[in-house]
């Protein structure tokens, strides 16, 4: 299973995702949708994984989740918006990560890339940055990579343009 994971488009889907995420399988949004239609254009595109963010409407809330709990490709997934990363998850995701012991954990909120395995989780913790124009990044990020017989391999981090550019 080939995932796409992006977060924080803030109302803007950037026609480079669609080129990046073209061999995808599923696309993970990480919360910050902006907008339903970034959720609805998603949607048609690939199927979608998503969360909303501290900064969604009611329309992105009531269609998609606080946070999401499943397994593909023999590994168990936790998504949520805000989360933190090894030592300084918030507490809300310390409880969820308690709770479901994710093996592969997704957040976004502070628009900085980072894949951080967690020893003392055991899990990969994965924030794909930015994909939006706002925000205080500079570079919009997405993550890429595969996941099958319970291995993560493959992982990219793609920097597709620098905010600003057109």
């Amino acid at each position: 299973m080939r995932i796409g994971v992006l977060s924080d488009t803030h109302g803007f889907v950037d026609p480079a995702v669609y080129t990046h995420f073209a061999d995808v399988d599923e696309i993970w949004h990480a919360g910050d949708a902006g907008n339903i239609d970034v959720i609805t254009e998603l949607e048609a595109f690939r199927p979608l994984k998503a969360v909303w963010g501290n900064c969604d409407d009611f329309r992105v809330r009531s269609a998609t989740k606080e946070f999401l709990s499943f397994t593909t490709g023999g590994k168990r997934v936790l998504i949520v918006h805000i989360g933190g990363y090894p030592g300084r998850y918030s507490p809300r995701s310390l409880d969820l990560i308690r709770e479901y012991k994710p093996e592969i954990f997704v957040c976004g909120h502070s628009h900085i890339v980072k894949v951080i395995y967690d020893k003392k989780h055991d899990m990969l913790c994965i924030n794909p940055g930015a994909a939006g124009r706002q925000g205080l990044h500079r570079v919009m990020t997405l993550l890429r990579f595969s996941v099958g017989d319970g291995k993560i391999s493959d992982m990219e981090v793609i920097e597709f343009r620098k905010r600003g550019d057109s």
